[in-house]
């Protein structure tokens, strides 16, 4: 529970939804850093505004 609602910060709705094993390997994914292209792909395909 600790992992899931204080690391993880997951609603608790969501945790109690989750196996161990989406737990498990939300817990085991490391955060990597964007790459310029794929952030303005992601500028172009969602732009802010209307």
């Amino acid at each position: 529970m600790q992992l899931g609602l204080g690391v993880l910060r997951l609603a608790p709705r969501d945790f109690w939804r989750a196996t161990p094993r989406e737990i498990a390997a939300a817990f085991a994914a490391e955060p990597s850093a964007m790459e310029r292209t794929s952030l303005e792909q992601l500028i172009a395909r969602f732009p802010d505004g209307t």
